[in-house]
């Protein structure tokens, strides 16, 4: 059985030693110019710790049965199947397709290295990306500050994983009737003597027009309207190469099938919506989503899983070595869990990003280092060679 110590332990000796950075060449070989396109980032936080078991499913685990009594039998005779004896939940059409293209990357049994099983804390360690919760600065925030001129949080409030970079805009759809014309015209002449408030009204009446809002639709904050309208700014806002989109409900106590079923819906609607919003821009995009822990590997009494350790991430997008599955997998044997319940980790979140960002915006050793001070690319190619 993995103590909580010992995990700490193995997971800290392997960034510092059996994972290299990529070599210059090797960033140059992996020019993400093909498409003449700016190489864009999609950060998907997945809030609530979602249940990897339920969502890329070890079909060759005897013990799953046992394990799940209904939660296994309610997909597994659907499952969509990928290398490796995985299958995908059967919500996932969409991005069965991906991979079959080989637009999507399945990393199994990720841990961001935080060992606490509390949501916020989980959350605000994933996005800050440091040895320690940090509110004030943000991984992708660090990332943009050395590779693009602006970015996008599809948020109310810039989230942690932007802090710290000063050109961050947020926008989200409002929840009040939408205003005509004159309304706009009438703040445009209230704030004329004002530099700042002019300039903010004159970006968020840009945002607006870029949205389903401004184009006669109702934003209900749906995650695939949300994800349609990071597509269209990040198409035709120039300069905005970096986004980050939210999408919870994964904290599946209790009645698992039916409440993982329809999160897994969205998610694959939106990434779909992302898609076609983005355009031409899809080739050169990569879409990471993350979510905070695992779940356990039995289910409850009430039809669902209680807090475990790791999960599994994603990558997808035109840019992405797709089509395969990664992470070494760990066993799902009492002896083989982590502290007897859990699926164990063997990678880290951070180092599968780090290697994104060397790879697709040829950030350099050094601001890596910076991006994640305790983490170092993984090898292998997550982008597509072009």
């Amino acid at each position: 059985m993995m103590r909580r110590r010992q995990f700490i332990k193995a997971l800290t000796a392997s960034l510092a030693t059996i994972h290299t950075p990529l070599l210059a060449a090797n960033r140059l070989a992996l020019n993400p110019n093909r498409s003449g396109k700016p190489a864009k980032l999609v950060w998907v936080v997945m809030r609530g710790a979602m249940d990897s078991l339920h969502t890329v499913v070890p079909t060759f685990e005897s013990q799953l049965s046992s394990y799940r009594p209904n939660l296994y039998p309610a997909i597994k005779d659907d499952l969509l199947a990928i290398d490796k004896g995985f299958g995908l939940h059967p919500a996932m059409t969409y991005m069965h397709e991906l991979y079959k293209q080989n637009q999507l990357l399945v990393i199994n049994a990720v841990s961001s290295g935080f060992t606490e099983r509390s949501h916020f804390d989980g959350q605000d360690f994933l996005e800050s990306g440091l040895a320690h919760i940090d509110a004030d600065t943000g991984w992708l925030g660090r990332a943009a500050a050395s590779r693009v001129n602006k970015a996008i949080a599809v948020a109310n409030s810039v989230p942690i994983s932007l802090r710290g970079y000063d050109k961050v805009t947020t926008w989200y759809p409002s929840r009040f009737h939408s205003a005509d014309a004159s309304v706009f015209d009438a703040l445009e002449d209230l704030y004329q003597s004002d530099k700042l408030l002019s300039k903010r009204l004159a970006q968020g009446l840009e945002l607006r027009q870029l949205t389903s809002e401004g184009r006669g639709g109702y934003n209900r904050g749906r995650f695939v309207d949300l994800a349609q309208s990071c597509g269209r700014i990040l198409a035709n806002d120039q300069g905005t190469d970096c986004a980050m989109l939210e999408v919870g409900g994964w904290d599946t106590h209790n009645y698992e099938i039916r409440r993982q079923h329809k999160h897994l819906v969205e998610l694959n609607d939106g990434l779909k919506a992302l898609q076609q919003s983005l355009g031409d821009y899809w080739e050169n995009t990569v879409v990471v989503m993350a979510t905070e822990f695992g779940r356990t590997i039995k289910e409850n009494g009430t039809l669902g899983t209680d807090h475990g350790t790791a999960s599994c991430m994603f990558m997808a997008g035109g840019a992405v070595a797709g089509g395969q599955v990664l992470g070494k997998w760990p066993g799902l044997s009492k002896e083989q869990l982590f502290e007897g319940r859990d699926l164990a980790p063997t990678s880290n979140t951070f180092s599968w990003i780090a290697s994104m960002l060397s790879q697709h915006w040829q950030l350099g050793d050094q601001q890596i280092a910076e991006v994640f001070p305790q983490a170092s690319p993984y090898k292998g190619n997550l982008i597509a060679k072009r």
